[in-house]
């Protein structure tokens, strides 16, 4: 992104170490020698208190992840037994807790007297907002069917057969900058994800190892997402929500009445914190207990993506995921170029030239980034511990794992027509991405 702090006179030595610096009139000057600003100036102040907020919890969590890439690089990491027992256990207890819940219930309903029978109720009232959620297979915008895009499918199906995947049964796509893979509903339905902005911002190799990670994850022994363990963990955090005290609003005036519900709202509220203080300290100890083993999955859906379309691409589109910022660059400059525009001649941000252009934009940016930015964002990654989310390792070291494997060439190729025909299902949905970001 263009760095809004720019002086006049950029450095052409490093001030640190003396090194020779290249700037980049667009772009943030930093010395890749010494990283001397890495992290440009107007944000730096909030970093440095981020990491005085660092908790030796935090610190703790980074020394087992790099202590697991460690291993994996070398090959020797393995999910422990004791861990997958306990959380299984845990799985298993908040399973039977709603079990006997609804037993219960139930045996107030049959055998209990009328007010026996209106606390079942209640309790199957509880059950029910305490359910296990397994999702239910998405509909209406952004569902693609096999009839409106069978080249899409089409990759995806030969990607799944070389991995020894299962085929996909519903892609969507959305506005997000990533993609995920997710089994829902009872009878298991697979359902692929594409954030269109990450989409437009890989190439085609890249597209295909970012579909060939996320189909691995139906082969690379990923249980957090299982019937079992993942509806456990899923309804502890439905829970967690539930259990969370909301302060209401209390009355005006300081009457009897006014005075009760303060009382009793002050008392529940006190309850609720109890519940779910115990509720977040589970919640936390069963993804401990699982992000050792959920870690070691990315890594290997990583590995099955390089194998799947080469260890270029698969490094390539970890790379992509750095680049969420040149979305709202790209937007910025369409909106400025769209109001720079006579009012005669201005079109609304729907108009398909303007939506296309957005993607346009987002390419051309990316396109545009020299080498030495590229290895900006990189190194600025590392020391922030940049990741998709708390459930992966950090990106840059997904990216040294796939450094240290001997390189693969693709097993899996799209043809220029493919690719074509990918970008025409995927256009209607691209507009309405596009016209969503500029109208907001």
């Amino acid at each position: 992104m263009p760095n809004s702090t720019a002086t006049a006179t950029r450095p052409r030595t490093c001030p640190h170490c003396t090194a020779s610096l290249d700037p980049d009139p667009r772009f943030t000057v930093w010395c890749p020698q010494c990283e001397w600003n890495l992290v440009p100036e107007h944000e730096a102040a909030g970093q440095a208190a981020k990491d005085a907020r660092t908790t030796a919890r935090e610190r703790a969590a980074a020394e087992r992840t790099e202590r697991l890439f460690r291993e994996v690089a070398a090959g020797c990491a393995d999910t422990t037994r004791q861990d997958w027992l306990a959380a299984s256990a845990v799985a298993t207890a908040i399973h039977l807790s709603t079990a006997a819940l609804a037993g219960w219930g139930v045996w107030l309903l049959v055998t209990g007297n009328t007010p026996l029978r209106c606390l079942g109720a209640v309790v199957l009232t509880v059950v029910f907002l305490l359910r296990p959620r397994l999702g239910r297979a998405p509909r209406g915008t952004g569902v693609l069917t096999r009839a409106e895009a069978p080249a899409l499918y089409g990759l995806t199906d030969r990607l799944a057969e070389r991995l020894g995947a299962p085929k996909t049964d519903v892609i969507q796509v959305n506005g997000e900058f990533n993609a995920s893979m997710a089994v829902v509903g009872l009878r298991r339905t697979s359902v692929l994800t594409i954030g269109l902005p990450l989409w437009e911002a890989a190439d085609d190799r890249q597209r295909i190892a970012l579909l060939g990670h996320e189909l691995a994850h139906r082969v690379n022994g990923d249980q957090r997402s299982g019937l079992w363990l993942g509806s456990a963990i899923g309804a502890l955090a439905h829970w967690y929500d539930l259990a969370a005290p909301r302060r209401r609003a209390g009355g005006a005036g300081i009457g009897v009445m006014n005075l009760l519900f303060l009382f009793a709202d002050y008392l529940s509220n006190a309850f609720l914190h109890v519940v779910a203080w115990l509720l977040l300290r589970v919640l936390r100890l069963l993804r401990r207990l699982t992000a050792r083993a959920g870690q070691q999955a990315e890594y290997r859906a990583d590995e099955l993506a390089a194998r799947a379309a080469s260890t270029e691409a698969a490094s390539g589109m970890l790379t992509a995921l750095l680049f969420d910022e040149a979305v709202g660059t790209a937007v910025l400059r369409v909106r400025a170029k769209i109001q720079s525009r006579p009012r005669s001649t201005r079109r609304e941000p729907a108009s398909a030239p303007d939506t296309d252009l957005l993607w346009q934009e987002l390419r051309d940016h990316l396109a545009g980034l020299p080498p030495l930015e590229r290895d900006r964002l990189v190194s600025r990654s590392r020391a922030e511990g940049h990741c998709v989310d708390a459930t992966h390792p950090p990106t840059h070291l997904r990216l040294a794992l796939l450094a240290e494997r001997p390189p693969v060439p693709a097993a899996v190729t799209a043809t220029p027509e493919e690719s074509a025909a990918i970008h025409a299902e995927l256009a209607p949905h691209r507009a309405r991405t596009a016209h969503a970001f500029l109208a907001g």
